[in-house]
């Protein structure tokens, strides 16, 4: 009797890293960056009775609807719009990078050429959670900016903890992942670390604290930066691998061809 069909062992694969969807992506993830600069704008242009102060005021009171008191704060924002709209950005980045970057790209961090094992299940889970996060996180921003914090909707403070909760998960995760693959790892981890940190303080302590204001940027700044980093990591490696590509196909077309006797 002849013994049993063994099955056949997985057959790595190296991610296409110079592809046009791992190039957008990576852009996508690096728009995040935008927030600080629509952040200063409407700050100053704040209209309330005292200057807009990033240690006491909260991100939120960037983006209301209306001026008047608000959870006894006077808020002003006359370009609240332009706040709202980098939040719904700033998520529709983060969705599109956790869309377009693939589970394998993450895995290994866009390193060209670099195999995938698919039978080590771990850094694929851990790569499958990065997007899932990162997705989530992405979408939690989209309804801040959709729902302003005075429109009396909780679905703004839960967007704004699944941001933050979200956000700092997926760069701890992707930090322990890429410890080995770039040095770049150690910040993003720490971008994580510090977020989730200063998220538990804000539940302890119900944001009852001398600089709220401080508190919560410590919260979302790190999410911002941490998710622009992997973006700047992930942009520079598969430029550099297109253009590496590119090289080589121009060299190849103008090699010359041996004549046929």
């Amino acid at each position: 009797m002849s013994p049993a069909p063994t099955a056949a062992p997985a057959v790595a694969f190296i991610p296409n890293v110079a592809s046009t969807r791992q190039y957008i992506g990576a852009w996508a993830v690096l728009s995040v960056l935008q927030y600080f600069a629509a952040e200063a704008a409407v700050a100053m242009a704040w209209a309330g009775p005292r200057p807009y102060d990033l240690r006491t005021g909260y991100i939120s009171d960037l983006g209301a609807l209306s001026c008047g008191i608000y959870a006894g704060r006077e808020v002003c924002s006359p370009l609240n719009w332009l706040m709202n709209a980098s939040f719904v950005v700033q998520g529709l980045g983060m969705l599109l990078g956790a869309v377009l970057l693939t589970t394998g790209l993450l895995r290994v961090a866009a390193r060209a050429g670099t195999p995938v094992h698919p039978g080590r299940r771990k850094p694929w889970l851990a790569a499958t959670a990065v997007r899932l996060l990162t997705g989530a996180a992405g979408l939690g921003t989209v309804v801040v900016g959709l729902v302003p914090e005075d429109v009396g909707s909780p679905w703004h403070y839960w967007g704004a903890v699944m941001y933050f909760l979200a956000g700092g998960a997926a760069l701890l995760v992707l930090g322990l992942l890429w410890l080995r693959k770039t040095g770049m790892a150690w910040f993003i981890l720490a971008c994580g670390t510090v977020s989730l940190a200063a998220l538990v303080t804000g539940g302890l302590t119900h944001m009852e604290v001398p600089e709220p204001g401080t508190l919560e940027r410590l919260m979302g700044y790190p999410v911002t930066l941490g998710t622009a980093t992997a973006g700047l990591v992930i942009a520079q490696r598969v430029h550099r691998h297109r253009k590496q590509r590119r090289a080589a196909a121009r060299a190849t077309a103008a090699a010359p061809r041996g004549s046929s006797t």
